[in-house]
């Protein structure tokens, strides 16, 4: 593969339009998107689930950008204005949001597909030579250059990137390629019950990561031709694959490590546990993600808060944090904070006991308070004494959810606080 560094990339990445797909309301989140589109949720302490993949995009040399809202997009659309506007446009770059605005149809975005050919008047605009789709729901931290080299290298109309993931993980849950040894797709199963297993990697199947690059004549044929379909979904996993690859120019890219060759740091946070788990895989020693990578940043958006403070020292009311993250803004007055972290401007008072856990921002936890293995949306007010997360009968009882892992989540309705979180 050439070098990802090189000049031929620089040009590579200059001629790309990455469309970065961000309607989505993640149902298997439950109450947690009830309010907001799963690429607008808060995660890592300080990001939007958004961020990643536009700082991809941004560490990667590409600087021309379209995000396509749908779902309950007012945070999300917020969090962009406030975080990404600062764009040069008379140097060719942007962040622009593309909202479904039914320009070539009375519908709204009918699926992934098209909702890019709803808006192809505005891709010709720009006359990219490659259009880049990206998920917006996804946390990794992935150079787009690479692909785009072995894209144009292979001579492909389109290349899908994946990632070798165990069979039991992609079972029913993610789309399944099939690949010769030059890793030409030859066949792609939407979220199959029985993943096809690799004969490089026996125990598991390549899973496709819901990003591609195409040609861009080559995609509006494509368009075009899916838009005139009645019996489409309109959908990339489910109809524009499984067709283009019948051809023969239809390539998978593996995310893989430079250094180790061995699959990268890729997480698909769709549930109430793996987005739990991804975010308490940040605060081990050595975390898979590296977020403190200066030479891969992760912008976000982030209001101006003063440094956390931990106050009190008596022994039986000490202020402190061990193994856990802890945003601006944060203010732990007495109480024991293991395992956990903390987003930002959360105020914990005395003789609290969190472990585990995850409080998004503006979470206030009143004394005596004990959580264990929750999630607590924003703006959340745990009233005093109250203990979550040690009896998921009563968990239940009052309205939170408990998930097939143990992991309850609680909102401001379950709460009745006020509603509309964000």
């Amino acid at each position: 593969m050439l070098d990802p560094n090189s000049r031929f990339v620089s040009r590579l990445t200059r001629d790309t339009v990455a469309l970065v797909l961000a309607g989505g309301r993640g149902s298997r989140l439950h109450e947690l998107t009830d309010w907001r589109a799963k690429p607008a949720l808060h995660f890592g302490g300080k990001f939007r689930i958004i961020d990643f993949p536009l700082s991809n995009c941004i560490n990667s040399g590409i600087r021309r950008v379209g995000i396509l809202t749908q779902y309950k997009a007012h945070s999300l659309i917020r969090h962009v204005m406030h975080g990404w506007s600062h764009f040069k446009n008379e140097l060719g770059e942007y962040v622009d949001i593309l909202p479904a605005s039914q320009r070539y149809s009375p519908n709204w975005y009918q699926g992934t597909a098209d909702a890019i050919y709803q808006n192809i008047d505005i891709i010709a605009e720009q006359k990219p030579k490659y259009v880049l789709v990206l998920s917006g729901d996804h946390i990794y931290q992935m150079d787009y250059g690479s692909m785009l080299a072995q894209h144009v290298e292979s001579g492909a109309n389109l290349t899908v990137s994946c990632i070798e993931v165990p069979i039991d993980e992609a079972a029913g849950a993610f789309g399944v390629l099939t690949v010769d040894d030059e890793n030409r797709i030859q066949r792609f199963d939407e979220k199959p019950a029985n993943p096809t297993e690799l004969a490089d990697m026996p125990g598991h199947t390549l899973a496709s990561m819901g990003n591609y690059v195409f040609n861009t004549d080559y995609l509006f044929e494509l368009l075009k031709k899916d838009a005139a379909n009645p019996d489409s979904e309109h959908d990339f996993g489910k109809n524009i694959i499984p067709e283009v690859i019948k051809s023969k120019d239809v390539y998978a890219c593996r995310f893989r490590d430079h250094d180790t060759e061995k699959a990268s740091y890729w997480r698909d946070v769709g549930t109430l546990d793996s987005y739990w788990e991804a975010n308490m895989e940040l605060i081990s020693p050595e975390p898979s993600l590296n977020i403190y990578d200066e030479s891969w940043p992760i912008w976000t958006f982030q209001k101006q808060l003063p440094p956390a403070k931990f106050v009190f020292n008596d022994d039986d009311r000490r202020g402190f944090a061990v193994d856990s993250m802890v945003s601006g803004g944060c203010i732990i007055s007495g109480g024991k904070i293991n395992r956990s972290l903390l987003f930002s401007n959360v105020r914990v008072h005395s003789y609290t006991d969190i472990h585990e856990s995850l409080l998004l921002p503006d979470v206030e936890v009143h004394r005596h308070a004990k959580l264990k293995r929750v999630i607590i949306d924003s703006q959340c007010k745990i009233p005093e004494g109250m203990v979550i997360g040690y009896d998921h009968e009563h968990d239940r009882a009052r309205g939170f959810r408990v998930t097939k892992k143990g992991v309850v989540l609680v909102t401001r309705e379950m709460l009745s606080q006020r509603e509309n979180t964000v």
